[in-house]
């Protein structure tokens, strides 16, 4: 089983002036997320990302957010962003209800992700979600050397501080989406620099050397590749 990629959104999104705000997997979502889209985006934070589709894509964007403070961010951004958690109120939104929903660094952080991702496929057109890789071989190099919960650039948090309750991996992940029948349509990996690793290899390697996963998913299909 291999990973696979296409290009074209992570050139596109490499060719974009980058600011000092802009964080590289925004920017590979930035790539993937169609002009004029409706979009939502879960767990948006300070809406950073929000803004960023706002201002480059034109988009239709919506946001929820769990944490006032990101709620109050976003407000003064001027995005329309509620209140509201990911394990109880995606029940709420219609089938298809935007092209495009996103989960960005958030789903390590559900109590159900399973169940979040379902939801998620049914709510949007297109779903693209990233995470930090657990898998990661300094992660593991942690674990067996050291004995101890890494805190990394990517996963700055200790133990008891974090909000990561589900260690999830590039390949844990994908098991998850042959699991709810979703389909991978783009993938890719960060490196622990930050930037795409653009060919394609099998999902051991990626799920090794890879910092970060970025997934593009449609409902139906298969996961392997």
């Amino acid at each position: 089983m291999t990973s696979s990629t296409t290009d074209a959104p992570w050139e596109a999104a490499e060719q974009l002036p980058r600011s000092a705000e802009a964080r590289v997997d925004h920017l590979v979502v930035l790539g993937l997320v169609p002009d004029g889209a409706r979009v939502l985006d879960i767990g948006c934070g300070d809406g950073s990302l929000l803004a960023l589709l706002r201002d480059r894509r034109g988009i239709d964007g919506r946001g929820i957010e769990l944490s006032r403070e990101g709620v109050n961010a976003c407000l003064a951004r001027g995005l329309p962003v509620i209140q509201g958690d990911a394990d109880t109120d995606l029940a709420n939104y219609p089938d298809d209800a935007f092209d495009v929903v996103v989960l960005s660094q958030t789903i390590q952080a559900t109590r159900n992700p399973r169940i979040v991702l379902e939801h998620l496929l049914r709510i949007g057109q297109q779903v693209i979600i990233s995470f930090p890789n657990f898998g990661h071989w300094r992660v593991r190099a942690e674990l067996a050397f050291r004995g101890r919960m890494p805190v990394t650039e990517i996963m700055p948090e200790t133990w008891y501080e974090t909000p990561n309750i589900h260690h999830c991996t590039i390949r844990d992940f994908v098991g998850l989406c042959r699991m709810v029948g979703a389909s991978i349509e783009k993938a890719t990996a960060l490196d622990g620099r930050g930037k795409p690793m653009r060919y394609a290899m099998p999902w051991w390697f990626w799920n090794l050397v890879g910092a970060q996963g970025v997934f593009l998913l449609r409902r139906g299909g298969s996961a392997s590749r």
